[in-house]
């Protein structure tokens, strides 16, 4: 009994060990691998074509001439965004709100880091912007990408003072747009079309997203959704509808929704542009995804009812747009509006949202029951102590208290095991020509001393869902990016950035510039105190618990420190923080239990060592 349960926990700790070493060890590496190469390779072709004049595409393959993005900006005159979140502006030519920095997050910890960029003008590399307008069938005069809109000099978007743009085909249709901003992420658009003549016509409103290339590094990671995202459906049928990129355009290249409200559009792992439309409205959404002139065009966007526009009439149409990052609060604000949102509770639509399941813009994974709690209550602890880091190690405390007669009684379950050792050693010795019998006595033992053997998987087993969850809430949640704890550690959600190589910092040098090495010193190799501290933890976790029967498997169990310590030191080290943290609350745990039953633990060898004295279990 004994032995299928060390087996067990064997087979799991080695199965999660492998699949996170394959992962971080070697796909992670040959990922990189591949990369450097495929840059490596497109640098040479670049070099080759400018000796011959021509530029190519992100494939190698020529392409049209790129402007820069101020050389693309300067082909529209324009009316400045100016807001506490936003900066950009919005041009006239096609009425687009195509240039958009978000002022309140960098693109790197550096205090000197320029404000993240969201959306560029068409004509530039890797173009993102949102374009509105109408639709009609033979109907000549409709405005379009082309069309330079008049507006008012001296003009500025900024919050409760929208901008008015205005076009007058020469046909007797007369079109308004009026765009407005909040303090924070969401545009409204509300476009107008007065019919002057004496004619009748028929008129769909639409609305679009779209990126014209994408950079190297997006849509590589598995654990995060990057691509075209919706909720979308009728009622209580409204569901998530995702495509990542690399599926959008290989296997997805045109997708179609039915849908009355929801909304829809392209996510990276912290932004979001999305649609979203009158929640009363009919729409047709669609992913589509085309190749012009070798530049990959993702384009999410959706059509409304066709509407008959009689002479003297005028149609309206109102859509939002949301451009910024994906702040949780942000998204169940916009989710909720006035109502006040559900936090820890809220797992599902609710009839009184008015952007339906909008902060599943987030990508929460398949434990989203899960997942969503751990940021709940972290989020919590953050409003209290004003730092993540110590937000996770509360966290971390409140899933002990949690947890704790469970796990009381697996640590008091270890505790007996390892002061019996040297009786099972015995009964093992004594019996070791029959096994039947051997086992039969042990279990013997075990039920005299009032012993669950397969109580000391426990802490293991509940650890895994936990470390997903904190796993997947530092890697998806903006709230994680750039957030700071002490001394060194100013992004929670990157791994430790110090390392051995560097002496952990007195050494100032870059690891990864040393030739032929590099990229292991600066891969696998690099290990910073965080992972180094988790790594002695464990060691103490593992030397505090009873022994494996089998050698083998005590020697597989002795390595488990140095291969977990090279695993997280990959992490982000806000999870090798919650890790550590979790192994001293164990500890703590586990010697208390020990110093109860009088069993020898190495805290107390070591102390004794320290004091140059002897110790047993009994002192």
């Amino acid at each position: 009994m004994q032995n299928d349960n060390k087996n067990t926990l064997a087979f799991i700790a080695c199965a999660f060990v492998i699949l996170i070493g394959y992962q971080v060890l070697w796909a992670g590496p040959q990922q990189r691998k591949v990369e450097a190469e495929i840059r490596a390779k497109k640098i040479a072709q670049q070099q080759v074509a400018a000796q011959k004049g021509v530029t190519l595409d992100a494939n190698g393959n020529p392409a049209p001439l790129r402007l820069s993005r101020d050389a693309a900006k300067a082909q529209s005159p324009r009316i400045p965004v100016d807001t506490p979140a936003l900066q950009g502006s919005i041009a006239l030519k096609g009425g687009r709100i195509d240039d958009l920095f978000l002022r309140k997050y960098a693109e790197t910890t550096n205090k000197n880091s320029p404000p993240v960029e969201l959306f560029r003008p068409e004509g530039a590399e890797h173009a993102w912007f949102a374009e509105f307008g109408w639709n009609g069938l033979n109907l000549p005069g409709l405005p379009d990408s082309r069309t330079v809109w008049t507006a008012a000099p001296g003009q500025v978007l900024r919050p409760n003072s929208p901008v008015t743009l205005t076009y007058d085909n020469g046909q007797g249709l007369v079109f308004t747009r009026v765009i407005a901003v909040d303090d924070q992420a969401m545009f409204s658009v509300t476009d107008s079309v007065k019919n002057n003549g004496t004619s009748a016509f028929q008129l769909a409103p639409y609305a679009r997203v779209q990126r014209q290339g994408i950079t190297d590094h997006l849509g590589k990671t598995q654990i995060v959704h990057e691509g075209a995202i919706g909720v979308l459906g009728a009622g209580d049928k409204q569901e998530l509808k995702q495509s990542k990129y690399g599926k959008w355009k290989k296997d997805h290249p045109t997708e179609s929704f039915d849908s009355v409200g929801g909304w829809a559009g392209i996510t990276d792992k912290y932004w979001l542009a999305a649609l979203v439309p009158g929640q009363d409205q009919t729409i047709k959404a669609q992913y589509l995804f085309t190749n012009v002139a070798g530049v990959d065009i993702y384009d999410v966007n959706f059509v409304g009812p066709t509407q008959a526009l009689n002479p003297g009439a005028t149609l309206t149409q109102k859509t939002r747009l949301f451009a910024g990052a994906k702040t949780v609060p942000l998204l169940r604000k916009y989710e909720f509006g006035a109502t006040p949102a559900p936090a820890i509770w809220e797992f599902w639509n609710n009839p009184k949202a008015e952007i339906p399941r909008f902060d599943w813009a987030v990508d929460w994974g398949i434990f989203s029951f899960f997942t969503r709690p751990i940021f709940n209550i972290l989020e919590i602890f953050y409003k209290l102590v004003g730092n993540f880091g110590l937000a996770i190690m509360l966290l971390t405390v409140v899933l002990k208290l949690a947890l704790y007669p469970m796990a009381d009684k697996s640590y008091e379950s270890m505790a007996k095991m390892k002061k019996i050792a040297p009786e099972v050693e015995k009964l093992k010795a004594k019996h070791k020509d029959d096994p039947a019998k051997q086992q039969q006595e042990m279990m013997a033992l075990y039920a005299k001393e009032k012993i669950n053997p397969m109580m000391g998987c426990l802490p293991m087993l509940i650890q895994i869902p936990v470390f997903y969850s904190l796993y997947k809430v530092l890697t998806v949640t903006i709230e994680m990016r750039h957030a700071p704890f002490f001394g060194w550690i100013q992004d929670l959600s990157s791994r430790d950035p110090s390392t051995v190589f560097t002496l952990f910092g007195l050494i100032h040098w870059n690891p990864a510039t040393a030739p032929f090495i590099g990229g292991f010193l600066d891969g696998p190799l690099h290990i910073g105190v965080w992972p180094l501290l988790y790594g002695f933890t464990m060691w103490l976790t593992t030397a505090m618990n009873p022994p494996a029967g089998d050698p083998m498997q005590q020697r597989i169990f002795q390595f488990f420190p140095v291969i977990f310590t090279f695993t997280l030191s990959q992490f982000a080290v806000g999870l090798v923080i919650y890790w550590c943290w979790s192994n001293v609350l164990t500890i703590v745990q586990q010697y208390v239990m020990m110093r109860r039953y009088k069993v020898e633990n190495p805290i107390d060898r070591i102390i004794a060592r320290l004091r140059g004295k002897t110790v047993s279990a009994t002192t």
